[in-house]
């Protein structure tokens, strides 16, 4: 899977995914949350909101790649999910923390923070998916969140129009460009190409099971754009 000018993924099944509801995937790549951290004028609090929801979001996040291992018996995928987990538990939320106490937000308020109505919608609907399907069903609820952030870091990273100097959000983007997170990306990806194939044959998108799979993949993104404008809620 290799990257397009505009910071996507060319082939595979998430592409696939993507093209099927573009206007969707559109809504939540270049969203106007999104176009705020490129040109570095999103309000910080908008910022805030977002950034104390995310560090709830991964601790749900953690746990659907928890259920990946229940849903397989593919010694390999258990292995990456178990990785996965590990890095998200104990160096991602850590790496959040200290992110969020340089925007003044503690651990203490953190531990009190009621999980807003967006989050929960997202959160839940992709815990479900886990645990009412399969493997694949899983994976494909959970690849808006991991390849879409990847998109959009790598495309504000790539454009000359966004701000580099002087930009508050410089180090999110920077972070989501990442070798270290394209390369997480392009891992998800293959594991998903993989799972599709060993699933449903490499002709996925003729097989009766493609619409829903796209469905949910769709309900995912929209849940992800919903994150967005959760920020742009906030009340300064």
């Amino acid at each position: 899977m290799s990257r397009n000018s505009d910071g996507g993924f060319d082939g595979g099944v998430v592409a696939t995914l993507a093209d099927g509801c573009a206007d969707d995937w559109a809504a939540f790549t270049d969203h106007a949350f999104v176009r705020g951290l490129a040109a570095g004028t999103l309000s910080e609090g908008c910022f805030r909101r977002y950034l104390s929801q995310d560090y709830l979001f991964l601790s749900h996040f953690a746990r659907a790649w928890a259920l990946v291992i229940v849903k397989t018996d593919d010694l390999a995928v258990m292995r990456q999910a178990a990785a996965t987990v590990d890095a998200l538990i104990n160096h991602e939320m850590t790496l959040h923390l200290a992110y969020c106490r340089q925007w003044g937000i503690t651990e203490a308020a953190l531990a009190v923070l009621e999980e807003a109505p967006e989050n929960l919608a997202y959160t839940r609907f992709v815990l479900e998916r886990g645990l009412s399907g399969d493997l694949l069903d899983l994976l494909v609820a959970l690849a808006p969140c991991v390849i879409g952030y990847g998109t959009i870091g790598a495309r504000l990273a790539a454009d000359p129009a966004t701000r580099r100097e002087g930009n508050p959000y410089r180090a999110w983007i920077d972070m989501y460009a990442g070798a270290e997170y394209q390369e997480v990306c392009r891992s998800v990806a293959a594991l998903i190409d993989r799972v599709t194939v060993d699933r449903i044959g490499p002709a996925f998108r003729t097989v009766g099971r493609w619409p829903a799979l796209q469905h949910s993949f769709r309900t995912a993104t929209r849940l992800e754009a919903g994150f967005w404008q959760l920020g742009l809620a906030a009340v300064e």
